[in-house]
């Protein structure tokens, strides 16, 4: 098996799951490995030997020196120290020459505005934390920031949303060098729910429409969700909240921060996901189940939330084992579905 460098750049208020998380990913595969390194990890600093992360955890690092040479992968965390690293001027120069050594240059989270003052991600679309886009926008112009992706590739640049997204685009790298049956069983390992596609959305807009706390819409809020698979015009979902369908669709809009159209539709997909994960439901009976009028209105609404297919977001997130899944020779044995 061929051992790849990893090399994470690491600063003082590094965040410590932008670095442990990638990390363990990596180590998960050499530990999981019949005997051989797949990963060779390298934690570098300006500030080593010991690195105070976010949460105070020290990490024993090397000088920047010792990554001199080839690299497979250079990562650069984001975190509170964030702006601090910005300001040195040395650590940015050490990252452009670090990133023109490195077969692909990877940030987690505000890594991306270390990534983008070096210069690297000048004409190309990147992500970052959803809190943070906006502030990257602004300053570095020259980079189209989408803050919607969990993270984007853009040629040999990867770079991942907030903290935990890292996680997910380890996990992508590592199916890219050894396959997906071998990401999965990463995945597994780590008691990951499930592994996701880079196209998800950062965080969830149900989630992020929270119940109201106002009695009437959260009453139909309530009944919406158990009556997903009925036709939900607004004038019933009105005469359900006692308003008037034009009252009720600006309250619902004002306290959700959506219509109710559009809640119903994430719903719905929200709900689809979930089937495609747990069951082995056609994509017919779950748009039904779902629903949605017919099979195209559910693939039409699916693509536009997520990005793929119904039957690509099965192939990746389906909780048990597919039939016939190959896992690379060398790895765990996989287990029964």
């Amino acid at each position: 098996m061929k051992e790849r460098r990893v090399v994470i750049a690491v600063y003082p208020g590094a965040q410590t799951l932008d670095v442990s998380g990638p990390l363990e990913v990596f180590d998960s595969v050499n530990r999981l490995s019949s005997g051989d390194s797949a990963y060779r990890l390298q934690c570098v600093s300006p500030d080593a030997p010991s690195v105070p992360t976010s949460t105070g955890l020290v990490v024993q690092a090397e000088p920047l020196e010792a990554a001199e040479g080839t690299i497979d992968t250079l990562l650069v965390p984001g975190g509170p120290g964030l702006k601090q690293a910005l300001r040195d001027c040395s650590f940015i120069a050490w990252i452009r020459s670090a990133a023109e050594r490195s077969r692909r240059v990877a940030s987690v989270c505000g890594g991306a505005f270390l990534l983008a003052e070096a210069g690297l991600l000048d004409g190309r679309r990147a992500t970052t934390h959803w809190a943070f886009w906006e502030q990257m926008a602004r300053r570095y112009p020259k980079v189209t920031v989408d803050p919607e992706p969990i993270f984007i590739r853009d040629g040999p640049y990867v770079t991942s949303a907030g903290v935990s997204t890292g996680i997910d685009m380890a996990l992508a790298l590592v199916e890219g060098d050894h396959g997906p049956g071998c990401a999965l069983e990463i995945a597994r390992f780590l008691v990951l729910y499930f592994k996701r596609p880079g196209g998800q959305a950062q965080y969830s807009m149900v989630l992020n429409a929270q119940l109201s706390d106002q009695e009437p819409i959260r009453v139909v809020q309530d009944w919406i969700q158990e009556n997903l698979h009925r036709v939900l015009p607004v004038s019933e979902l009105a005469e359900r909240a006692n308003l008037s369908p034009r009252h009720f669709a600006r309250v619902f809009r004002r306290v959700v921060g959506m219509t109710p159209g559009q809640y119903v539709r994430r719903l719905r997909v929200a709900r689809a996901r979930q089937l495609l994960e747990a069951t082995e439901l056609s994509v017919g009976q779950i748009a039904s189940r779902c629903g949605f009028t017919n099979v195209e209105t559910f693939l039409r609404a699916f693509d536009a939330f997520l990005g793929i297919t119904p039957a690509q977001y099965r192939q990746h997130f389906q909780l048990h084992s597919p039939s016939g899944l190959v896992v690379e020779p060398g790895w765990t044995e996989r287990r029964s579905a």
